[in-house]
């Protein structure tokens, strides 16, 4: 069977200016990054109407088996292409961190990919590696304030900004900086959260334009001072060099897919640790220019899509008219209580164990008021008879549902599900709603993501968490909306409860306040903003071959 950058590099790409020709972009509406990349300048979105219908994909509570979210939004993609229909993609850019870490690889899977595969996982357009340098920019400037006292001081003590690194690494967590004499700085403790947790990240993401990028930038807080008053990016004179840093990140990147449907790639927050969604500008160009898109949020829809829908759609006008909700057999089963080692067994029962997970998800969308759509995600170790176990209980529900084999036959494999995708997009006629009201407390707020998303009996804080929600109403900004980060392996915030868990409570650690992107960050159980490397990272099978080719990305 051939493997993932097998099948990618059997697929001899189309230069993207052809690709950017079906959408009606020319080569004066792209910057190429050699042949089969490009950036989309903002010329091309001037203007343009956002007459497109959105799709948004989400998922169940993710196992290590595996979900394929994102080779369903490219299976799904590729099968407009097969009915004729006018479609692209809208997906987030693979950090280097999960690449070498546990997926080796973030671009699909099988039949279902965005191309060129190597390229996007690795270095891509250098994104990353520009937020990477802001953040860090930032960060270098804060200490230097401190070191030459200059004002606003900054109590050292009262530090919230932090250095990120696109990579997974544990010691980096926590550290003390500034050793070495007087010469050195100002010593402090400090640490690393990773790329795709930085604040400029989701500021990237949830920006309209190069003019509200500055304006968010300027808006981060980066520490206290010794009266308590808060210092912000624009106090530091910090804005212009970072919007310089990041004028070509900005831009949307333009690929394809395995079946050449465009796909825009840009973008990478975590959903666990982030709002979990790619650009504002990267969905927007894409509604200018296709009837019909389809972009992602996840992890699961307790993460990803519910984020979505009262952040992202709050500040952007966004709104979807389908949810595709991705299930697996074997993550089910995995939630029905059976081992990792065991699931190529078939066992229908487990199956039917499983379900309780699923529907939570679906009884959590309906709070939303977007008509929604299962898709279940066949691996080739799928027997018809779990797969009906799953299909009967949507129809006992009420729910719509259909099968989609995208890794194995890409976009023919989805043209059933998209078919019904479509359909259920094209009857919706409005009703979308939010969870909660701006104005509600911060606890209160907290409380109906905690109980209606998660299904959580109550809501505990704190005294860390109390004293921030205290800080954060001196600071008149209690009117933001929560971005909660929680474990993404439960709908709890404790990793091993599977299925559907109940009678749990949500421990709120502390909450970050995200000025600049627009939201507040509740931090609950053990959850880490600097994830860690697994016992035998994927790095370890990646290299090249004796062709100079990249090995190992899957």
């Amino acid at each position: 069977m051939a493997t993932d950058i097998e099948i990618a590099r059997a697929k001899a790409l189309r230069p993207i200016d052809e690709i950017a020709g079906q959408l009606g972009l020319t080569s004066d509406d792209l910057e190429l990054y050699g042949p089969y990349k490009a950036k989309v300048r903002p010329k091309a979105l001037a203007g343009g109407e956002s007459g497109g219908k959105l799709i948004l994909v989400s998922a169940i509570t993710p196992t290590p088996a595996g979900e394929g979210k994102t080779t369903v939004t490219v299976g799904l993609g590729q099968a407009l292409g097969k009915l004729g229909l006018k479609g692209a993609i809208s997906i987030r850019e693979p950090s280097l961190g999960p690449c070498m870490g546990m997926k080796g690889g973030a671009t699909g899977g099988g039949h279902a990919q965005v191309l060129p595969m190597e390229d996007i996982n690795l270095h891509f357009t250098g994104d990353l590696h520009a937020i990477t340098s802001a953040n860090n920019l930032l960060a270098a400037l804060v200490d230097n304030q401190i070191f030459f006292r200059h004002e606003p001081q900054i109590d050292p003590r009262r530090v919230t900004w932090r250095r990120v690194l696109d990579m997974n690494d544990r010691p980096l967590r926590n550290g003390v900086i500034g050793l070495g004499g007087p010469t050195s700085g100002v010593p402090r403790e400090t640490g690393f959260d990773i790329t795709a947790a930085s604040e400029v990240m989701a500021v990237l993401c949830l920006s309209e334009d190069l003019a509200d990028l500055e304006v968010r930038l300027g808006r981060i807080i980066v520490g206290y001072g010794y009266d308590n008053t808060p210092v912000t990016a624009a106090d530091l004179g910090a804005t212009g060099a970072m919007v310089a840093l990041l004028k070509d990140a900005v831009k949307p990147n333009l690929v394809q897919t395995l079946d050449e449907t465009p796909a825009f790639v840009h973008g990478g927050p975590f959903a666990n640790i982030a709002h979990g969604t790619s650009s504002v500008i990267a969905a927007k160009t894409a509604l200018s220019l296709a009837d019909y898109v389809i972009t992602e949020a996840g992890f699961g829809f307790d993460l990803g899509a519910a984020k979505f829908f009262d952040i992202m759609c709050r500040q952007s006008g966004l709104q979807p008219s389908c949810v595709v909700l991705v299930a697996t057999v074997r993550a089910l089963k995995m939630h029905g209580g059976v081992p990792l080692s065991e699931l190529d067994r078939p066992d229908p029962d487990a199956v039917l164990r499983g379900l309780p997970n699923l529907e939570k998800h679906l009884e959590t969308n309906e709070c939303f008021g977007v008509p929604e759509l299962v898709i279940v995600n066949r691996f080739t170790a799928d027997t018809d008879a779990e797969v009906e176990v799953i299909l009967e209980r949507c129809a006992e529900l009420g729910y719509a549902a259909a099968v989609a084999d995208v890794w194995g036959s890409g976009g023919e494999g989805g043209v059933e599900a998209a078919r019904k995708m479509v359909e259920i997009a094209d009857a919706f006629e409005g009703g979308f709603r939010n969870l909660y009201d701006l104005e509600e407390s911060i606890e209160e707020k907290v409380r109906k993501v905690s109980q209606k998303v998660y299904g959580a009996h109550a809501v505990d804080f704190t005294p860390r968490a109390r004293k921030d929600i205290a800080r954060i109403e001196s600071l008149g900004l209690v009117g933001l909306p929560i971005c909660i980060a929680k474990t993404q392996q439960s709908l709890s915030d404790n990793p091993k409860l599977l299925g559907r868990p109940k009678d749990f409570v949500v421990t709120v650690r502390e909450i970050v306040v995200s000025a600049g992107a627009g939201f507040l960050v509740p931090i609950t159980g053990d959850i880490m903003r600097m994830p860690g490397l697994p016992r035998r990272p994927a790095a370890l099978g990646i290299g090249l071959d004796a062709r100079g080719e990249v090995r190992g990305l899957a």
